[in-house]
Order: C-alpha cells, then structure tokens, then sequence
C-alpha cells in the first residue's frame, strides 16, 4: 500500500496540537483526521479515534504493524515539516 497524497491543515493557538492530517493511499482510499502533536518526545502521529462511553479513545483506523505506522509518520511529518516552512517563508 501507497501513501499517494498527504494533506496538512495546520492549527495554531494549541500547545500540542500542531496539525489535521488527510492520508490518500492507493490513489483511492482517504483516511482524515490524523492528529500531528507535540509531544513529551517530540512529535508523533495519531491515528483518528472516537470517544467511547467509558471515556477512553478507540481507533477508528490504523496500521496493522509497525512498518506501516512507521511509513506514515515519517510521511506525515515530513509533509508538515513542508507545510510549516512555506507558511513562515
């Protein structure tokens, strides 16, 4: 599987959230809502999720192993890393 397009919406005005994230993969499935944070060890990737009645937060969708969730960090945040310089420049 090919991650064919990244699209970055940055946010401002949040400490830890930096960025949405919209992955097209094959030229034809969409995943939206990855999150870009800040975090304790630099930043990460995370996957879109939904508040379950307990409280705690589910994946909607992921990778399956760690090749994969590799793949798409380094894709989306080079993307970011992109997004942000042609905004400061």
């Amino acid at each position: 599987m090919n991650i064919t397009e990244v699209k970055i919406s940055p946010i401002s005005g949040d400490e830890k959230l930096k960025a949405f994230a919209t992955v097209t993969f094959d030229d034809c499935f969409l995943v939206r809502d990855l999150k870009i944070i800040n975090g304790k060890k630099g930043f990460f990737v995370a996957m879109p999720s939904r508040k379950m009645k307990d409280g705690t937060f589910k994946d909607i969708a992921h990778p399956l192993n760690n090749a994969m969730r590799q793949k798409l960090e380094e894709k989306v945040l080079e993307e970011y890393n992109k997004a942000i310089e042609k905004q400061n420049s």
